[in-house]
């Protein structure tokens, strides 16, 4: 097939281990400045991540979408590789619990601003943060 893009392997890995690991057609990944599209034969890169929607598009009617956190990325070779503190595959996010601790998480900051609770500020953002990130992606799907 002449339409047949070329494939380049791919790797997206969390602490846990790999979300994904396999050859795609494209891949596109959320860069602190903005959207970061890659096809086989890129150009070297090392940027880093924000966290939002990761798309691994496996071939043109095959797209897989992760809600990932924030990390650094590297294309070297034909070889993708996204380092990200946490990957959620779109079809798994449970809009309700998300929605559950983007609640709590914001509850809780209440509190803290109002010396109401001795909680990590750093932490409560963070959560917030990967709870609207999965929500948002969660909304795409």
């Amino acid at each position: 097939m002449a339409d047949e893009r070329r494939k380049f392997d791919v790797s997206v890995v969390t602490p846990e281990g790999p979300a994904f690991e396999g050859e795609a057609e494209l891949l596109i990944v959320p860069g602190q400045a903005g959207e970061i599209g890659v096809l086989a034969r890129h150009a070297p890169l090392v940027a880093t991540l924000k966290a939002g929607s990761t798309r691994v598009h496996v071939s043109r009617d095959d797209v897989r979408e992760f809600a990932t956190g924030p990390g650094f990325f590297q294309v070297q070779l034909d070889r993708a590789i996204a380092l990200v503190d946490d990957a959620v595959a779109a079809q798994e996010i449970d809009r309700e619990r998300a929605q559950r601790q983007l609640d709590e998480a914001r509850s809780e900051l209440e509190r803290l601003e109002a010396g109401e609770s001795d909680a990590d500020r750093w932490q409560l953002e963070q959560r917030i943060r990967h709870a609207e990130n999965q929500l948002g992606v969660a909304g795409g799907t």
